[in-house]
């Protein structure tokens, strides 16, 4: 499966490669990154994450078709300023994180509507869930900007620890519905 390179009006959203391995190390021991990702992300951030991640989790899953992932890039550059994927198959469809420096600049609402597209209109999927900790109301603004629904809650392990979490969902005519022209 071939991920596709996706253009915004600000952003080039580029499939994820190795080469991507030190940007994301240089972001992932910070833990306002990592705070309210899935338990599993280590804890504290071991020196050769980023390229065990890339290699022998993110990049085979690409290659069996049960992912897509791309770094998230300015259009001035190619400053590398986050990563957003979609996986296939699972309950859970979409994940995405900023570096430090871009965040609150609707860097993440503009790739958020890019892949969302992408997930509805090209892999043709018919609903969209997201899950987060409760406490993650960056995360929840951007479900909300979406038109997603809560349609269930629960707790979760975070590299955080455990938390109260949401989960979102967005059909596919809700998305047409609401998809920005």
């Amino acid at each position: 499966m071939t991920v596709p390179v996706i253009a915004t009006a600000r952003l080039d959203l580029v499939p994820v490669s190795l080469e991507d391995a030190a940007f994301v190390q240089a972001e992932f021991p910070h833990w306002e990154i990592v705070e309210f990702m899935n338990a599993r992300v280590p804890w504290p951030y071991p020196a050769d994450g980023a390229l065990v991640f890339l290699r022998d989790v993110l990049l085979p899953q690409i290659a069996r078709g049960e992912a897509r992932a791309w770094t998230i890039r300015l259009r001035d550059g190619g400053t590398p300023i986050g990563q957003i994927n979609l996986r296939i198959g699972t309950d859970e469809h979409r994940g995405f994180w900023i570096a430090r420096a871009f965040q609150r600049c609707g860097y993440v609402t503009e790739a958020v509507a890019a892949v969302t597209d992408h997930y509805f209109e090209i892999l043709g999927q018919p609903e969209l869930r997201v899950s987060k900790a409760v406490q993650n109301t960056a995360s929840r603004a951007v479900s909300l900007r979406q038109g997603m629904r809560l349609v269930a809650t629960g707790e979760r392990d975070y590299v955080s620890g455990r938390h109260p979490t949401e989960i979102w969902a967005l059909t596919r005519e809700e998305w047409r519905a609401r998809k920005p022209s």
